[in-house]
């Protein structure tokens, strides 16, 4: 249960990071800290928040304008929301609370395979995370950008390496539950022979 408790909030972890508009985010590294506004970028749309407070989103309008590290998460985001997926239901359907399986040897193996499932999940929520990562740092230290151009880690960054860790972590707990062979007694039973007592020849006198 535990395993699926976490793998389970992982997966939670990685839908909030598809949505949030919030991978990106403007860095303050002027001498004037006071902006007029602070800009988001997320997987599917950018959002201004202006200093009075309003908000405004606007959706990417082309696909391919859009940048490769960026093109790559978007897809592998959404794989491993539908790997997750399958993963939850392969944990629910082989959960000890459930009667879906009745064999207990049988569960454990649904068990194993939803564990392998999320570990691949993880794996599929890690690469974007830490590509998007490793690309925000390289332009912050790029000395032909300009201050404006240069942006700093957002929330779902973070979201996304903790979901990866949940989920790697529920995963390795549920294939833990590795179903036990059964012991079975392969020796052969020999079967005493019957001892025949010949009948006595001696006459007695």
């Amino acid at each position: 249960m535990l395993g699926m408790a976490l793998a389970l909030i992982g997966w939670l972890g990685a839908i909030i990071i598809c949505a949030l508009p919030m991978w990106k985010v403007t860095a303050f590294i002027g001498a004037n800290i006071v902006t007029a506004q602070v800009i988001w970028e997320g997987l599917w749309m950018n959002c201004v928040d202006q200093s009075t407070g309003q908000m405004q989103c606007k959706v990417y309008d082309s696909l391919l304008a859009l940048p490769q590290d960026l093109q790559a998460s978007r897809a592998l985001v959404v794989i491993a929301i539908l790997t997750g997926l399958v993963g939850v239901l392969l944990a629910t359907v082989g959960g000890k609370c459930t009667n879906f399986v009745s064999k207990e040897h049988s569960k454990a193996k649904v068990a194993v395979a939803s564990g392998v499932v999320f570990i691949i999940t993880a794996v599929l929520v890690l690469v974007p995370v830490s590509w998007t990562t490793n690309t925000v740092i390289r332009d912050f230290y790029n000395p032909l950008l300009i201050e404006a151009q240069r942006r700093e880690l957002g929330a779902s960054i973070y979201i996304g390496f903790g979901a990866a860790g949940l989920l790697l972590l529920g995963g390795a707990l549920l294939c833990s539950s590795c179903p036990k062979k059964d012991e079975k007694n392969y020796g052969y039973q020999y079967s005493k022979p019957g001892s025949s007592v010949a009948p006595s020849n001696k006459n007695y006198v």
